[in-house]
This record gives structure tokens, sequence and C-alpha cells, in this order.
């Protein structure tokens, strides 16, 4: 079967908005120091790396994973404080969540609707679960435009609205009484997104009793687990049964329910490196302060987004990297990121090492 005849078959059977995608892409960090991604940069102490693989030699893999995960969904309960009234639901990182409510609420005419700019997942798993999207573009300063919002909710009555909070790529927390207008206002679900809730150091949990259409979704790969793939849905019990009907079973598999049931249960040690990125942010962000040509935005999560001047975004990026720097790239030809550059809170050694080659590539720039 020849090419032509395989793009013709694709063609006839996947579906045109499948087709119109562009897959999301991870760049290859090998050899570079790794900024791009909100990682946290630490690694656990020797001595608890040793218990913890102590706790791997006990596991069964010839057997399938708790199907409800019931070890890990106490201790997360408990971790995360999350009200007992509430039912929660283990994902495959938040991203599997996302993807699970837009497949059990879509539909003809259903809408999933979400501020840019945002988390590009949104956009991407409505399309892909066959949704329509809306978005509602943010003030100048990437607060909310609550007008916006609302005029956008009684038009297009979403059946889910996404707030991320911090928002990704701005890291601003929205305010929280304009989150409360939009979670009165909405027909529909509407889910808090608190992927950096752990830097925020604040958090819609505590008021899920408040709203009965309102859901909290965090993920524990901010925190050092970015590699086990592990996120939490919490909200009215009603609301997640229903979302366990498309749950596939196991989904999340034995060395990831053993290791954060472990590591949650010496939960100061994530707690004490948090303390130190938001420590180690508030320094960075000082830092880029100080350099000419540079706007960094105040945030309350893991990582910096910055403005170049016009123009330079891209040749600052490209500079970077030809230093052995790897930053996320948010610039566009045109729109509000246009020379905009996103970067994670690393050690304080690669922090310097980035801000020195910054400053060299401005300096570079300028000349």
């Amino acid at each position: 079967m020849g090419a032509g005849v395989v793009q013709q078959n694709v063609t006839r059977w996947v579906r045109p908005g499948i087709r119109a995608l562009s897959a999301y892409t991870v760049p290859d960090a090998t050899g570079l120091i790794k900024l791009d991604a909100m990682e946290n940069p630490y690694r656990w102490p020797e001595p608890l790396i040793d218990e913890w693989l102590a706790r791997l030699r006990e596991l069964h893999l010839n057997r399938y994973p708790d199907p409800h995960s019931r070890q890990l969904a106490t201790t997360l309960r408990g971790v995360m404080g999350v009200p007992d009234s509430a039912a929660v639901m283990l994902g495959n990182g938040s991203d599997e969540l996302i993807q699970i409510i837009a497949q059990t609420l879509a539909g003809p005419s259903r809408l999933l609707l979400a501020p840019e700019p945002g988390f590009v997942m949104y956009r991407m798993i409505a399309a892909c679960a066959g949704m329509a999207y809306q978005g509602v573009p943010l003030k100048r300063d990437f607060s909310l435009d609550l007008p916006a919002m609302l005029e956008a909710i009684e038009q297009h009555q979403p059946a889910v609205i996404f707030l991320a909070y911090p928002n990704n790529p701005t890291g601003n927390l929205f305010d929280e009484r304009q989150i409360g207008r939009i979670i009165k206002a909405a027909p529909g679900l509407v889910v808090l997104d608190e992927a950096y809730h752990a830097f925020a150091q604040a958090s819609f949990m505590d008021r899920l009793t408040e709203y009965d259409n309102l859901l909290v979704m965090r993920t524990l790969s901010k925190l050092g687990l970015a590699g086990l793939r592990l996120g939490l849905l919490a909200g009215a019990e009603a609301w997640i049964n229903e979302f366990n009907k498309v749950r596939l079973p196991y989904n999340i598999n034995t060395l990831t329910q053993a290791s954060a049931d472990f590591i949650l249960q010496h939960h100061e040690v994530l707690d004490e490196q948090t303390a130190r990125i938001r420590a180690d942010r508030d320094k960075l962000l000082d830092d880029l302060r100080a350099i000419e040509g540079i706007t960094p935005y105040p945030s309350r999560a893991n990582f910096i987004l910055f403005r170049t001047d016009s123009g330079r975004g891209e040749r600052v990026f490209s500079a970077l990297l030809g230093k052995g720097v790897l930053i996320k790239n948010l610039g566009a030809a045109s729109g509000v990121l246009a020379d905009h550059l996103r970067v994670t809170v690393g050690t304080p050694e690669e922090n310097r090492i980035f801000v020195r080659a910054l400053l060299d590539s401005c300096q570079v720039n300028n000349e």
C-alpha cells in the first residue's frame, strides 16, 4: 500500500478536528539545564530513596493495581485537605482528569470555556473530545476580564469552565471574589486547576462545600513527582461517580500508588523543597528586574514569565539554548505573548547560570 493510499485513508477516517491539531511536542533536553517544564529540581535525600526502594521490593507487579487507589486516596485526602464531604478521583496526571471531564460532558453544542492565555491542554483536549472551545482574553495585566467572562458565560452556556489558579503561563492568581462570581454564574461545572497550589499558598479546596458545581483539581508533578504522573480531582460525589464511569480501570499503576503514598507519608520533605523554591523564585524575580530589556511578571507559581524588548524574544531564546539553557518560548508572530519567555525556578546554581546567560544574551542583542 503506497503512502498516497494511506494518506487517503487517514483523511477519510480521522476526524477533521483531530487532523487540524498539532501534536503536543516536548523538546529534547539532553545535556541542557532544563528550565522549561515547571519541574521541582530537587531529588529526595538518599536515606529516603533507600527506604522507598525497600518498599518497592515488596510489590507484586504480576497483579493488577488497586483500581480505586484506596490507600493513596486516603493519604492524599489528608495531605491535600480535602473536605470530608467531598469525593476524590485520581488520574494519570491532571491531563487525564481534564480529558475525563471533557469526555463525560461532551455532546452536540457542548462547550468548554477558559481564559486566555491559559493552559494549552484545555483547548486541545476539548477538540479531541469533540467539544467546542471558547477562549476569553485576559486583561493586559493578565487579570480576569470579569465582564467579558460573564458575557461569554451568558452567550455560550458552557458545560465546563476551567480556571487555572495560579494561571499558567502567566503565574498570577485570579481575584477570588471574581472567581466566586463566575462559579455562581456558570450553568455547568467550574474546575479550579490548582497545579501550583503549593507555591501559591492559596486554594479553593476548603470552599468545595459552598458550591455544588465546583471541582478542585491538583497534580503532584510540580511537587517533585512529575515522573509518576498523578493528579487528583475533588468535588461532589454525584459528579465524581459519573466521571468514574469514563475513567479507565487501573489507571494508576502499582508503582505510582506505592511511591506517591510513600513520599506523602514524608510530605515534610516536599514542603521544605517547595518553601526553598518559593524563596528562590523571589530572588530570581529580583535578578530579572535588574536586567535591562527584560520585564518579568510577579508569580505565585514555580516559574516566571518575562517579556523581552520587541522582536527579541526568539533571539534571546536561541542565545540561551546556545549556552545550554532550555526555557519555554511562548512568543508567536503576534498576540499578547509575543516576545514572552517562561523560566522554571531551578536550583540556586541553575538560576545563577540562567541569569548570567540571559544577561549575556541581552547584551549581545543590544550591540
